[in-house]
Parts: structure tokens; C-alpha cells; sequence
């Protein structure tokens, strides 16, 4: 029977198990951002929490974007088990370097399930892959700013404390 849905399925064996991956990948990128927030928040860098909960919120809608994606395409989509979550660090700046490195992370994951399609010349699955290639610039860009703000501000004296309040008004503008 698996061989008969098999041929109902649009996705590739390998296309469907790279997005299996990735699904896994924002799960675990939404808990490690609730992880994130949990500690700022109870460091008191509540701007900073708020951010971090919305940066969860939003992996867990591009873990549901994928999941459909593949029932959508006659697939399997596979529900993930997220283990290994960080829940301590040991400074306000390393949260934002670890954010950076997760946003990174992700965005080589999505380049290398595009270069498996366009191998295969799966360009259905291409063009899905173009919103979250926008989803990434931008995901990455204010990371890289909430990081740039412990350069331009500083930690000392009150330094944190203007880098939380910071934090949550940092927006990205994709006609710039």
C-alpha cells in the first residue's frame, strides 16, 4: 500500500525527508526561542521576553507551513520530539549570539532542501521556498541588529537595560 500513495505523493522520498528535517528544525528553533524568552524574562529584560516569545510564535507557524505543505503534496508529515533545549545562559548578550547562529542555521537548512529541488527540478516546492527565503532575510537581519546593539550601546552602567528596551523596536523594511 505505501508504494501506491508513494505515486500519489508530488514530493520526492528525499524532497518529503529534508522537509520532515525542517519541520523538526523550527520546532525546535520555537522551543529554544521560549527557552530564550523564559530567561530574559526572568532576568528581568522584559522587552527582550517579548520578543523571543513572538520569534517562537513565529517558528511555530513556519513548522505548520512546512507540515501542510507536505500533506498538501499527498505526503507524510511527521510530528517531531524536541529534546536538548537550552534553558540557561551565561550572559544577556550570549541569548542574541545564539539567536543569530539558530537564524543562520535554519536558513542553510532551507538552502540545502532548494538545491535538492533544484536538482530534481521540483520548482513547486522552489517557489514554496521562496517566501521562507524572504522570512530568513529578515529573520536574520534583526538578529544580526538585537547583536549589533550590544556593540553600539554597551553593557555598562545602564547598557542592558537600553539594549532590552531596543530590542523590541527593531522592524525590518524590505524596500530599503
Amino acid at each position: 500500500m505505501k508504494d501506491i500513495l508513494r505515486v500519489k505523493c508530488l514530493l520526492s522520498a528525499d524532497v518529503e525527508a529534508l522537509i520532515n528535517q525542517q519541520i523538526k528544525k523550527e520546532a525546535h528553533s520555537s522551543a529554544i526561542y521560549l527557552s530564550m524568552a523564559s530567561w530574559c524574562n526572568r532576568n528581568g529584560y522584559d522587552f527582550s521576553g517579548d520578543y523571543f516569545f513572538k520569534q517562537a510564535e513565529e517558528e511555530r507557524m513556519h513548522q505548520l507551513k512546512f507540515f501542510k505543505y507536505v500533506l498538501d503534496m499527498g505526503g507524510n508529515a511527521v510530528s517531531p520530539e524536541i529534546t536538548n533545549v537550552k534553558a540557561e545562559y551565561n550572559s544577556f548578550r550570549e541569548v542574541f549570539e545564539e539567536a543569530l547562529d539558530q537564524e543562520i542555521s535554519v536558513t542553510q537548512s532551507i538552502k540545502n532542501i532548494a538545491a535538492r529541488c533544484y536538482k530534481e527540478q521540483d520548482f513547486v516546492t522552489l517557489e514554496f521556498l521562496n517566501w521562507f527565503f524572504k522570512e530568513q532575510r529578515e529573520e536574520e537581519y534583526k538578529a544580526r541588529r538585537a547583536l549589533e546593539l550590544f556593540e553600539v550601546i554597551g553593557e555598562e552602567g545602564t547598557g542592558r537595560w537600553q539594549i532590552d528596551k531596543h530590542v523590541g523596536q527593531i522592524t525590518y523594511d524590505s524596500e530599503a
